[in-house]
C-alpha cells in the first residue's frame, strides 16, 4: 500500500511539474526590463520569451510580436526552445507509461510489467526535469553576465522573468515525481525496503539451550 502511494505521489508532483513546464516554455516571460539608475518609473516594460516578446505600455496596453527569423535569435533560445519542446514530449510519453504501469490501474495484467513500465515512466520524468533545467539556468547565467557587463548598454540589460523561476519549481517538482515512481514501483518479490529476519538465528539459539540442558 505504501508504494502505491508513493507512486501516486510521484506521478501527480511529475504531472504538476509537467504543466508548469507547458508554461515555462509558452510564457513570454524569460526575460524582463532591467531598471537600473534613478529613473523607476518607465514607459514601458518588455518582456521576452522562447516564442514572441511583449511590450506592456503604461495605459495597459498589451503588443506581442512573434519572433520573424529563427536563425537570427541567439544560441541559447535557440537552445531552450528545442530542449524544452522534447522534455514536454518526454513528459507525455512518461504519463501514458506511468498510468499503465501504477498498480492502481488495471490496464496492464502482469504485475511485472507493470512495475517496468512505471519505472521506466520514472526514468522519463527526471530525463524531461533535465531538459528543462538546462536552458532554464543557461538563460539565467546569460541574463546574470550580460547585467553587470559593463559594455552592454543599460536599455539592453534584462532580470531574470517570473518564467525561469516557474522553470526551476517545475524541473524540481519532474525530478522528485519522478524518482518517487521509480522508487515505489519494484517488481514482483523484490521489496521496496530491505527486511531482516530472525528466522535463522533462532534454531541456534534453541540449540545452544538443548546443549546446556545437556550439560546439566
Amino acid at each position: 500500500m505504501a508504494t502505491t502511494g508513493m507512486q501516486l505521489l510521484g506521478l501527480v508532483l511529475s504531472i504538476i511539474g509537467w504543466v508548469g513546464g507547458f508554461l515555462v516554455c509558452t510564457l513570454p516571460m524569460w526575460r524582463v526590463t532591467a531598471f537600473i539608475g534613478n529613473n523607476i518609473v518607465t514607459a514601458q516594460i518588455t518582456w521576452e520569451g522562447l516564442w514572441m516578446n511583449c511590450i506592456w505600455q503604461s495605459t495597459g496596453e498589451i503588443q506581442c510580436k512573434v519572433y520573424d527569423s529563427l536563425l537570427a535569435l541567439p544560441s541559447d533560445m535557440k537552445a531552450a526552445r528545442g530542449l524544452t519542446v522534447l522534455a514536454l514530449l518526454i513528459c507525455t510519453l512518461a504519463l501514458t507509461l506511468g498510468i499503465l504501469g501504477i498498480k492502481c490501474t488495471e490496464c496492464v495484467g502482469l504485475p511485472s510489467l507493470k512495475a517496468r513500465l512505471a519505472r521506466v515512466s520514472g526514468v522519463l520524468f527526471v530525463i524531461a526535469g533535465f531538459l528543462i533545467l538546462v536552458p532554464v539556468c543557461w538563460t539565467a547565467h546569460s541574463i546574470i553576465r550580460d547585467f553587470y557587463d559593463p559594455y552592454v548598454a543599460a536599455p539592453h540589460k534584462r532580470e531574470l522573468g517570473p518564467a525561469l523561476y516557474l522553470g526551476w519549481g517545475g524541473s524540481a517538482l519532474l525530478l522528485i515525481g519522478g524518482s518517487l515512481l521509480y522508487a515505489g514501483s519494484n517488481p514482483p518479490g523484490i521489496p521496496s525496503s530491505p527486511t531482516f529476519s530472525s528466522g535463522e538465528s533462532s534454531p541456534r539459539r534453541a540449540g545452544g539451550a538443548a546443549q546446556v540442558k545437556g550439560y546439566v
